[in-house]
């Protein structure tokens, strides 16, 4: 099956009855709380993979105290029969659990159950569907429980921002539309939104997406954003690509290297993967090591992969590498493309490995604007 078949199939499936508003004053709402045994606090069985093999492991727990709250709005993940998701937890548990829970080492976690738009929703709007209907009734959750949490949850500490894809996305109008100006921006420690274009003119850090947010220049930088799309080298954006590629002339998509930020050149990333994945991967699963098996759910690498950020005219991304040792045991290969109907997305890039590749740099970034 075509990958325009298969957008069609999905989206003729799509006629479910639209879930209720959520109530966000009600724990039940939340995917992730502070003090709660859910998706954040799971322990996290992770072993460092090195050049010479499988080394130690530990389980990442949230940490008792820390000084800045995060606020997270996880991807698109819902395969429910509708445009816009119910508000049955299923697949957000993982990404949750991927995305967000090591971000507990280093600040309190959050994170709403909403009408996201679905895969449905996405293969639509790929078609020609006006995807605002349901832009509006996501966001719409997303900004009531961002005021629940700013009134009732936050308790006047500061907050990080952090979202992916179509979290990135609603973040992005969240920043816009209730930060921007107003009294929440003081509050506004940092907002980490990669994987959807944020369109800056060619040359600034400011403008274009936001009016006065800037991209952040340095570790410790507050009240700023981090953003990118990731592309494997030597394959950049195509012209019209969905990620990494801005139809407006004189205006670039925002490029953030969370490992060296305000620079251009090649930078080591400190990564955590999902190691036991059944995602397709170009050129068939991954040998992680020579070694075997890994021995845990999860993976962290330092060096194993590079980013640099690279802007040319309309193209803006974080180009990765992966950094091949002659006789090391680790592997030679990373995921990250989005495969479906048979087929990969070009003009999706390595969508997937967002977070992943450089999730040990953002941590970081968290802790520094925490100092």
């Amino acid at each position: 099956m075509s990958l325009l078949l298969a957008l069609a199939a999905q989206a003729a499936a799509a006629q479910a009855p639209v879930a209720t508003s959520p109530d966000y004053s009600k724990d039940a709402s939340w995917l992730c709380l502070p003090g709660r045994q859910d998706s954040c606090a799971t322990p996290l069985p992770t072993t460092a993979l090195t050049r010479n093999g499988y080394g130690s492991t530990g389980l990442v727990r949230p940490a008792t105290t820390t000084k800045v709250d995060c606020f997270y709005v996880y991807p698109t993940v819902s395969r429910d029969s509708g445009f816009n998701s119910d508000l049955t937890v299923s697949e957000e548990t993982g990404a949750a659990m991927a995305q967000l829970a090591r971000f507990g080492t280093v600040c309190r976690t959050f994170a709403p159950i909403y009408r996201q738009m679905t895969s449905a929703a996405i293969g639509a709007a790929a078609l020609g569907r006006d995807p605002k209907p349901w832009f509006e009734l996501a966001y719409g959750d997303v900004s009531r429980a961002f005021a629940e949490f700013l009134a009732k949850r936050s308790q006047g500490r500061p907050y990080v921002l952090i979202g992916h894809s179509q979290g990135s996305w609603l973040l992005q109008a969240l920043i816009a539309r209730e930060i921007e100006g107003k009294p929440a921006a003081a509050r506004m420690a940092l907002a980490i939104i990669p994987g959807f274009n944020v369109l800056v003119p060619e040359g600034k850090l400011t403008g274009g997406t936001f009016k006065s947010t800037q991209l952040c220049t340095r570790a410790g930088q507050r009240g700023c954003v981090v953003s990118y799309v990731s592309y494997r080298t030597n394959n950049p954006p195509p012209p019209g690509a969905l990620f990494g590629y801005a139809a407006a002339k004189g205006v670039t998509v925002a490029c953030t290297n969370p490992a060296a930020l305000g620079t251009r050149g090649w930078a080591g990333l400190d990564s955590y993967w999902t190691a036991r994945s059944n995602l397709p991967v170009p050129g068939g699963p991954i040998q992680w090591s020579t070694e075997g098996a890994p021995p845990t759910p999860f993976l962290r690498t330092e060096g194993l992969v590079s980013g640099r950020c690279v802007n040319e005219g309309p193209r803006g991304y974080l180009e990765l590498r992966t950094n091949v040792t002659p006789g090391a045991k680790w592997t030679s290969r990373i995921g990250g493309e989005v495969g479906l109907g048979g087929m990969f997305i070009p003009g999706w890039g390595m969508h997937l490995a967002d977070m992943q590749a450089p999730q040990g740099d953002l941590i970081r970034l968290v802790e520094a604007v925490a100092r």
